[in-house]
């Protein structure tokens, strides 16, 4: 399994009301977007959360946070979050409103701008 399905679920969940919301595979994984900007994904059983450069290193003192170290190196302003990190859905809800905030903070994609695989 490349990711955590029952995440996956909980996350489709959460974001049910929101507009905006997709969905695509991506890096083994799976990806939600917000307007065809990143919001969050799932990577095994790790949620992804991209938070942005300006809270990125408040976040990962958080319990359960590390790096996304997806590609062996740090990628600022996106965080791996355990599973002890989201265990309940109030924390889950935090997560993903910490990268709804980010992600609202940036222009919406056109269909043009977003890459066709």
């Amino acid at each position: 399994m490349a990711y955590d399905e029952k995440l996956a679920h909980r996350i489709r969940q959460a974001l049910a009301e929101s507009g905006g919301i997709a969905e695509m595979r991506m890096m083994g994984g799976l990806c939600f977007t917000l307007h065809g900007n990143m919001l969050c994904g799932v990577l095994k059983s790790d949620l992804v959360v991209r938070v942005g450069s300006e809270r990125y290193e408040d976040l990962l003192a958080q319990p359960h946070a590390r790096p996304m170290d997806f590609t062996g190196r740090p990628i600022r302003g996106f965080v791996f979050v355990g599973p002890g990190g989201y265990r309940t859905g109030r924390m889950l809800r935090q997560w993903l409103d910490r990268a709804a905030e980010f992600a609202s903070s940036l222009p919406e994609k056109t269909k043009k701008q977003r890459r066709q695989i």
